[in-house]
């Protein structure tokens, strides 16, 4: 009975490891139409977009939001997440559990601007 309960407790541990404890990227909020490049004068009939502008006319032809960081693109569980419009083309911090190649999104955040140094006389 107490090699059965030993086996359980492994098998648990080994479990909760496996599952995706949060973790926080650095990156950029992309559409899967484009993926890590837009080329939004040949996707958009000649027209020269800026990064958000073209993952914002992707998403509204039935593109996915995804985050492209270390030039890999991670698909997003949750495509409703608030902050994901707010960040289209957007390069920042994602925090969230990844499994696979997904990432179930907590939270995004721009990257903080250094504060000034102040001047010395």
């Amino acid at each position: 009975m107490k090699k059965l309960l030993g086996i359980a407790l492994v098998i648990l541990a080994g479990a909760a490891l496996a599952s995706g404890a949060e973790k926080t990227w650095k990156g950029k909020i992309s559409d899967s139409m484009c993926g890590a490049s837009h080329k939004s004068a040949v996707e958009h009939a000649g027209k020269k977009l800026t990064d958000r502008e073209c993952v914002q006319a992707c998403i509204k032809e039935g593109g996915k939001y995804v985050f492209v960081s270390g030039g890999k693109v991670y698909n997003i569980e949750n495509q409703d997440f608030a902050d994901l419009a707010e960040h289209a083309g957007h390069n920042v911090s994602l925090t969230g559990e990844m499994t696979g190649d997904t990432i179930k999104v907590s939270k995004i955040a721009m990257p903080g601007k250094k504060a000034a140094k102040p001047a010395t006389s």
